[in-house]
């Protein structure tokens, strides 16, 4: 089973302002971009499609499917954490002490009307639970939040929330994920085949 994993392209906001679910589509500059990830080799043989419903995911998506000629799913579980009130704002205009309380909780801490890192994980494991029963080569199209989350459980690493996203516009293939399980180190040997 091979998935290829892919964060969307820059989007249409000004930098520094925080935009989890903003609803924002790709920077005009990133079409080029999108092009050639939609022609990228690494994305043949995909049987399907997913994508976060974000304007700056679906567009991309719908690329690679009709290049692909495959179907496209929409799931609601790849959009990117929910950052509640500070949506739309700039983050150097988020207290200095918000920013702390998330660094020394990022599973527990919620920005006010958002979600916490547990629920993010809640989610895309959830959501990658149904894409390994599905056993099939897929295209997975999202954020960089949920591919902080996605990425690891698909290997076999632990999670870490304060990790750095992917970069914009990149694409990582899992060849064979790893089996779930409670010991990373036997997920990793057994990714290995020993």
């Amino acid at each position: 089973m091979k998935i290829v994993l892919i964060r969307h392209p820059a989007p249409a906001i000004a930098p520094g302002i925080c935009y989890g679910r903003l609803d924002v589509g790709v920077d005009p500059a990133a079409h080029p971009l999108m092009d050639r990830i939609a022609a990228n080799p690494a994305l043949q043989g995909a049987a399907h499609v997913w994508t976060s419903p974000a304007l700056r995911c679906r567009g991309l998506a719908e690329a690679i499917a009709l290049t692909l000629a495959v179907p496209i799913s929409v799931d609601e579980r790849l959009q990117e954490l929910d950052f509640g009130t500070w949506e739309g704002l700039a983050w150097n205009a988020i207290s200095r002490a918000d920013f702390d309380r998330w660094a020394a909780s990022p599973s527990n801490f919620a920005p006010p009307g958002g979600e916490s890192g547990a629920a993010l994980v809640a989610r895309i494991r959830a959501f990658q639970t149904g894409l390994l029963a599905a056993r099939q080569d897929c295209v997975v199209v999202t954020h960089g939040g949920p591919l902080k989350v996605l990425i690891p459980l698909l290997t076999g690493d632990a999670v870490d929330l304060l990790a750095a996203a992917p970069p914009m516009g990149s694409i990582r293939t899992i060849a064979r994920p790893t089996p779930v399980t409670a010991d990373p180190e036997k997920s990793r040997a057994a990714e290995r085949g020993i």
